[in-house]
C-alpha cells in the first residue's frame, strides 16, 4: 500500500517504520528539526521492550498537497493538533482513506463532517514512546509478540477496506490487526480510564510515578474518577469495553489501590504513560474537557473528577507528599467475605446433608 503517515512524532514514526518494515511503500510528514532529523538519520526506533534497534529509511516529505493520492493516510497525532489539520485533509480529495489513530472522546463527528463518511476510519495506535534527540524510544510489538492495533468503521461495519489495512497491518513486524465494530466506544472507555482520572492524578503528584505511589489519597480519587467515568458511559448505554477494564468495576477500592501501585512501580510506566503526561499536557486537558462535555449530557455525579480537574493546570499546588486522609471504602472487602462466607456455610450444610442421606 501507499500510506502516507501524518504525524513525525513518537507514535507516527513507530507505525512509519514499521509498515516500512512491511514492504508498504511508507512517506513521512514532518517539519522542522524533526524533518531535518529524518533526513540525515532516517527513523531511529528503540523499542524498550526487548531492546530491538530499527533504522528505516523512509520517505519524507514537508506537506500534503491537494493533488496527492495515497491509498491511506494515517493520523497518528494528539487530538487537538488533528483537529488542526483537517482544513488540509479535506482539500486532499484524491485519497480514499484517511484513518485516524488517536484518543477521542467526542466522537467522529467532526471528522466526517470535515472530510466525510465514506472516507474516515477510526482506530488507536496502542504503543508508547518518547523522542530523545533523534531517536524514539518506544513500548510496542515485536516479531513474536505483535501488538493489536484497534480499529474500524464510524458505523461499525466490517468492509474490503478495514480488511486491507488489517493485511496492512499484518504484514508490519509487531503490529496485529483487531477490527472492532465499537471502536468509538472502546475509544471513549480508554478516555475514562486516563483522562479524567489517571493523568490529572499523576499531575497532582509532580508527574513523578513514585510520588503517586506514596500519595494514596491520588491512586483513590484517581479510581474513584474512573468509576464515574465508566457510570457516564454506561448511562450513555454504551457497554464497558474491552473487557480487560472490568476489573475496576468488580475488585474492591483497596485492591485496586494495591494494583495500581504495583502498575505504577513497573519501570516500563516512565514511558507508557509518564513521558507522555509530561509532554501532552495540552491534549490530555482537551480530551478531558471533551469528557466533561459528554458527562454533562447525563445526571451522573462526578465529584472526584472534578477534585482532580484542577492539577490538569501547572499551576495549581501539588497534592502533599504522603496524603492519605480519604478513607477506603471497604465495602467491596466486605462484601466479597460475606459472599465467600455464606459459600462455605452452603458447602458445609450441603456435605453434612449429602452425608447424612448416605448413613
Amino acid at each position: 500500500m501507499k500510506i502516507l503517515v501524518y504525524g513525525a512524532g513518537p507514535l507516527g514514526s513507530v507505525f512509519a517504520a514499521k509498515l516500512h518494515q512491511g514492504r508498504h511503500a511508507v512517506s513521512i510528514l514532518a517539519r522542522g528539526q524533526r524533518l531535518a532529523d529524518l533526513r540525515e538519520h532516517g527513523v531511529v526506533i528503540h523499542n524498550v521492550y526487548n531492546d530491538e534497534w530499527i533504522t528505516a529509511q523512509v520517505n519524507v516529505v514537508e506537506q500534503l498537497a491537494p493533488d496527492d493520492v495515497y491509498d491511506v493516510i494515517m493520523v497518528i497525532m494528539r487530538k487537538n493538533n488533528a483537529l488542526d489539520i483537517l482544513p488540509i485533509l479535506a482539500a486532499n480529495t484524491g485519497t480514499p482513506t484517511i484513518m485516524f489513530l488517536m484518543n477521542n472522546a467526542a466522537g467522529p463527528e467532526k471528522l466526517i463532517e470535515a472530510v466525510g463518511k465514506e472516507r474516515v476510519l477510526v482506530g488507536f495506535p496502542a504503543s508508547a514512546g518518547y523522542r530523545d534527540g533523534h531517536v524514539i524510544h518506544c513500548l510496542t510489538g515485536t516479531a513474536n509478540e505483535p501488538y493489536p492495533i484497534p480499529f474500524g468503521e464510524v458505523d461499525g461495519s466490517i468492509t474490503e477496506r478495514t480488511r486491507r489495512i488489517a493485511a496492512a497491518f499484518d504484514a508490519a513486524p509487531g503490529l496485529k490487526a483487531e477490527i472492532r465494530t465499537d471502536m468509538d466506544v472502546w475509544l471513549k472507555y480508554h478516555v475514562a480510564l486516563l483522562m479524567p482520572s489517571l493523568a490529572p492524578a499523576l499531575y497532582a503528584c509532580g508527574t513523578d510515578r513514585m510520588r503517586l505511589l506514596r500519595t494514596r489519597d491520588a491512586i483513590v480519587l484517581a479510581i474513584r474518577a474512573v468509576h464515574e467515568g465508566f457510570r457516564v458511559l454506561r448511562a450513555k448505554g454504551l457497554p464497558l469495553t474491552p473487557a480487560s477494564f472490568r476489573m475496576f468495576t468488580w475488585l474492591p477500592e483497596p485492591l485496586l489501590v494495591w494494583v495500581l501501585r504495583k502498575r505504577f512501580a513497573d519501570e516500563r510506566m516512565e514511558i507508557a504513560m509518564v513521558k507522555h503526561a509530561n509532554a501532552a499536557r495540552d491534549e490530555i486537558k482537551h480530551l478531558t474537557d471533551e469528557f466533561l462535555t459528554l458527562a454533562r449530557t447525563t445526571q451522573v455525579p462526578t465529584p472526584n473528577i472534578g477534585r482532580l480537574y484542577p492539577y490538569l493546570d501547572p499551576e495549581t499546588p501539588l497534592m502533599p507528599e504522603g496524603s492519605q486522609k480519604i478513607p477506603l471504602d471497604w465495602r467491596g472487602v466486605w462484601i466479597g467475605a460475606g459472599v465467600l462466607a455464606a459459600l462455605v456455610a452452603a458447602g458445609v450444610w450441603l456435605f453434612k446433608g449429602l452425608r447424612s442421606s448416605t448413613d
